[in-house]
């Protein structure tokens, strides 16, 4: 179980020397645009990635006239050092050097919901995997070396591809179709899990007779059983010729994504509207998941009010609630939320200070 005991933001964006310690449940950060609401669930996704959900940039979050971001907190007991700039990068688990962002993804995991990040349902196949292996490492940490070789394999086949260098290739593609069956698997089976967990019960948000599907398409050909890895191998040598015209691997796990449908229509079909809020319907679902894994993340839900209406947001904060996560919500404040204040701290932020109300 995650939960933020305490929270220093030294320096991150205009965030400036911003300490408190935050409610268990929910803490509701109230202020108008521009003031550092966004920012401020930026520098959470960073304790808990070590990276930004908005800029791959590390002088977009360092403040101005500054060389480095620095954020400090306790979660579940454990002192969490976060120190970055262009060249250095520092983790200490209570003083103690981390050398890995997957430890410090373990500890704190964190899921969030936010315009800027976008919405899975409708979204581009980036954030659909993100969503998928988001999930699949925090009840398989182990995938992660497969992930990280799986990078590798790839890497090096395109540059064989890129070179017209086909003299290593078997090799690298022998790679590609042994790793590429593992993450599949795990996919296929975090997908199976995902479907038997009980839908969200949040009729404001969905209407409860309807059917709701999803499937993961694996990044291959249809012809391809993507859970083989002899089948694997054999495509990817009977069309070495195809992949070398092209100079990259144009399938693959990395180009796999997954399609949402209700009663049997596709996503693509929804509305705007529809797709926001089953996007938020598969997070929480995702999240529900976790909890009953006993894995309870924190949930970061930025500028909330923009995208629901009243009655679907204070369903969701309610929701959130009884299921015992640690909530981070960022509202504009131009309608009241139906908030439990025996269990929601309220913030306001202006011009990067945050003051508890």
């Amino acid at each position: 179980m995650a939960i933020i005991e305490k929270l220093h933001i030294l320096r991150f964006r205009n965030l400036d020397n911003q300490y408190l310690e935050p409610n268990t449940n929910t803490n509701l950060f109230i202020g108008g645009n521009g003031q550092g609401k966004t920012n401020l669930i930026e520098a959470l996704y960073y304790l808990g990635h070590n990276r930004s959900f908005k800029s791959k940039n590390i002088k977009d979050v360092v403040p101005l006239e500054k060389e480095t971001l620095q954020i400090d907190a306790v979660v579940d007991g454990v002192r969490v050092f976060l120190k970055k700039s262009k060249n250095k990068n520092t983790i200490l688990f209570n003083q103690q050097k981390v050398s890995s962002n997957s430890k410090l993804t373990h500890l704190i995991p964190t899921q969030i919901i936010s315009p800027d990040r976008g919405f899975v349902v409708g979204g581009p196949p980036k954030l659909k995997r993100s969503y998928l292996d988001w999930g699949v490492f925090h009840i398989n940490p182990g995938i992660l070396k497969t992930y990280k070789s799986y990078n590798k394999a790839l890497k090096n086949t395109n540059a064989l591809l890129t070179n017209n260098n086909t003299k290593q290739l078997d090799h690298w593609l022998a790679q590609v179709a042994t790793l590429s069956v593992e993450i599949s698997s795990a996919r296929a089976d975090y997908v199976e899990k995902l479907k038997k967990t009980p839908f969200v019960p949040l009729k404001e948000l969905i209407k409860q007779n309807n059917k709701f599907d999803f499937l993961l398409q694996s990044g291959w050909t249809k012809d391809v059983n993507h859970l083989d890895q002899e089948s694997v191998y054999k495509y990817l040598i009977e069309n070495k010729g195809s992949f070398a015209r092209i100079k990259h691997l144009n399938y693959g796990p990395h180009k796999a994504t997954i399609d949402y449908y209700i009663n049997n229509q596709n996503e693509q079909h929804f509305s705007r509207g529809e797709q926001k809020k089953l996007s938020l319907f598969y997070w929480i679902t995702q999240v529900l998941m976790m909890v009953e894994l006993n894995i309870k993340p924190i949930v970061l839900i930025d500028d909330v009010s923009s995208e629901l209406d009243q009655e679907k947001i204070d369903s969701i904060l309610d929701f959130l609630n009884k299921l015992g996560v640690q909530v981070f919500v960022t509202d504009i404040g131009n309608k009241p939320l139906s908030v439990d204040k025996k269990r929601t701290d309220i913030y306001h932020i202006d011009k990067g200070v945050i003051l508890k109300k």
